[in-house]
């Protein structure tokens, strides 16, 4: 079976974990696929504390375990599963307790913010996407999700996107679009390029079998 990976782009809460998503839901009825956020692969910070582990830049490509992410993709095409680290945003740090195992499939969905922006990563990508949102909306959203979801407080959210987010925006993601074989404006509602990218993918399965 030959896998490919399906690497999608984008700044901070710009639609691509929810195209992600979507592509899988539908793309999964045809055939296996998988689907893996590089986010759980940020380094190990137990030597670190809290205070610490707060201040960390996430959003350089430094933070990220890249050789273990290569590994694991390069283990999944030669048909091995993988046990993916989880990462706790709450606790800024890997969680020591699980893990998800993920088989081989014929598609792999990769998603995160620096998805492109990393060779490693990006070179091992057979389908490279970025979704391209205004910054307005992303910051919004980004606001919203990790007061709901991640535990954050209005002013560390404030103070990380002007210390950290946005700057690395514009030095590594911004710049890694030129990356992408397709552009997606309007994130996760832009129905019209979530079908084109599911026919693709379904079209890839169809071969492969």
């Amino acid at each position: 079976m030959k896998t490919v990976i399906i690497g999608i782009a984008g700044g901070t809460a710009s639609g691509k974990t929810t195209i992600a998503k979507k592509v899988y839901e539908e793309s999964s009825k045809k055939g296996t696929v998988s689907m893996i956020k590089i986010d759980d692969y940020y380094k190990v910070l137990d030597h670190l504390s809290m205070d610490q582990r707060t201040k960390v830049n996430y959003d350089h490509p430094d933070a990220y375990d890249v050789e273990l992410l290569t590994q694991h993709l390069n283990n999944l095409k030669e048909g091995k599963s993988i046990n993916k680290p989880v990462y706790d945003f709450v606790e800024h740090n890997r969680s020591k307790v699980k893990c998800d195992i993920i088989n081989p499939a014929n598609v792999i969905i990769l998603e995160g913010i620096l998805t492109l922006a990393i060779k490693e990563i990006r070179d091992l990508c057979d389908i490279k996407l970025f979704v391209d949102t205004p910054d307005d909306i992303r910051f919004i959203r980004r606001l919203v999700r990790d007061i709901e979801e991640r535990g954050r407080d209005v002013k560390s959210i404030v103070n990380q996107y002007l210390t950290t987010v946005r700057p690395m925006h514009m030095s590594f993601v911004e710049s890694s679009k030129s990356y992408a074989d397709l552009i997606i404006p309007e994130g996760g509602k832009n129905n019209i390029a979530i079908d084109f990218i599911v026919t693709k993918i379904v079209d890839i399965i169809n071969k492969n079998e």
